[in-house]
């Protein structure tokens, strides 16, 4: 078989095209934007399936460069940590507390739900908790950065990055499916005080506004959050690599996790000190950007043929996951907050992050607005919640679960 080695540049345009393979067919097919998988998972699987024709049938084999990888999921990581400003924490109140509770809750359940059902199917333990918590309510960056970990030492689990992609694309389309009709049915069955103004909206207090359009992004704040990314990077491997030299196994964190920690530490120091205000904005584009081209690396190079043999395990977890996830946001969810018409809202926006990704809940609360009226709460508490604070509590909850076996 002869072998392609892309280097370092070839393999940054591949990445590239790719991406923008993605976002070409997100455009034109609609079923893709509506479900909101990223263009990096459509333009990947893609990709991943003419490279395997390519070697089954041209006996071609593509070598890629894969250096750019772990630092684009470190610096991804890195703006999660950033982003966590504890001071929003006033902005949602007592219910974002009480929501907070609720997700992490489910991201037990996630867990042991799949690790049971993968155990009694004589698979992978790993299978259930990839098919878990770690993509049900991490999504593809948070999935595709503990395959990494696990098909390396000790794991050794060869086809962890398949059944992530496979689990966290899963979670991205039945939480967009499941999140409006849970909130309807809630809606009728509890006879709900709606809103009623369907056509509301949201405005802006000018002061805001004009803020808003003062902060623009240039070349001084961009190498200022850059510089930032480059700290949380360089602090969170280095603590990375001093812990596993203590080798104290019971304590140690994928190198990722330091990373998010750190930013969490930086960005909250800096704004107690008032040192300097993080740029939300800005570290947010460079963390997508980050997470796309680390994603368009994942999976075009991901063994498709790998993924059809766990087809089976993977999506009887997912099955018993999409049921819990239904079930727990009627009787948990709704019920424990508030079981008004902000919670009816709430509970299909879990659905949505509960299943993989904050902006399918968005789209979940936006269509369940559209029709009966605008939760300004819901709208506050679960961008909160998905964005950054489920992601710190996650990598207890993964851990936990890892320290069982």
């Amino acid at each position: 078989m002869q072998t392609i080695s892309f280097d370092f540049y070839s393999t940054l345009v591949v990445m590239v095209l790719v991406l923008l393979l993605g976002a070409f067919l997100n455009s034109r097919i609609k079923v893709l934007s509506k479900y909101n998988i990223p263009e990096a998972v459509v333009g990947g699987i893609i990709a991943a399936s003419l490279f395997l024709l390519l070697r089954v049938f041209g006996d071609i084999k593509l070598s890629f460069d894969g250096s750019l990888k772990e630092p684009l999921m470190l610096a991804f990581f890195s703006s999660i940590g950033l982003l966590a400003d504890f001071s929003s924490l006033k902005k949602g109140g007592k219910k974002l507390f009480i929501f907070l509770v609720i997700t992490s809750v489910l991201l037990v359940l996630q867990n042991a739900v799949g690790i049971g059902i993968a155990t009694a199917l004589g698979e992978n333990y790993l299978i259930g908790l990839l098919a878990g918590s770690i993509t049900m309510s991490g999504g593809h960056g948070t999935g595709a950065a503990w395959a990494s970990v696990f098909s390396a030492e000790p794991y050794n689990f060869a086809g962890a990055l398949e059944v992530a992609v496979a689990a966290a694309t899963f979670g991205l389309v039945i939480g967009g499916i499941i999140g409006g009709p849970v909130a309807a049915y809630l809606i009728k069955k509890h006879k709900l005080k709606t809103p009623g103004d369907k056509t509301e909206i949201v405005h802006i207090p000018i002061t805001e506004l004009e803020a808003y359009k003062e902060r623009k992004i240039t070349q001084s704040s961009f190498i200022e959050s850059l510089a930032l990314l480059a700290i949380c990077l360089l602090v969170g491997v280095y603590v990375a690599d001093f812990v596993k030299r203590l080798e104290l196994s019971s304590i140690t964190l994928p190198t990722f996790v330091y990373c998010l920690f750190t930013g969490v530490i930086l960005r909250n120091s800096l704004s107690a000190l008032k040192i300097h205000e993080v740029f939300d904005r800005e570290v947010g584009l460079l963390g997508n950007v980050s997470l796309a081209l680390f994603l368009a690396f994942a999976l075009m190079t991901i063994d498709l043929v790998q993924l059809a043999n766990l087809a089976l395990p993977i999506f009887s977890v997912l099955f018993v996951q999409s049921v819990l996830m239904v079930f727990f946001a009627i009787f948990v969810t709704f019920r424990f907050c508030g079981k008004d018409y902000d919670a009816a809202v709430l509970s299909a926006g879990h659905c949505g992050f509960g299943m993989g990704a904050t902006p399918t809940a968005m789209v979940n609360m936006q269509a369940v607005c559209k029709n009966y009226g605008m939760s300004h709460t819901a709208f506050i508490i679960v961008p909160l919640c998905g964005a950054f604070f489920i992601d710190i509590v996650n990598s207890f909850v993964i851990k936990g679960f890892l320290s069982l076996f």
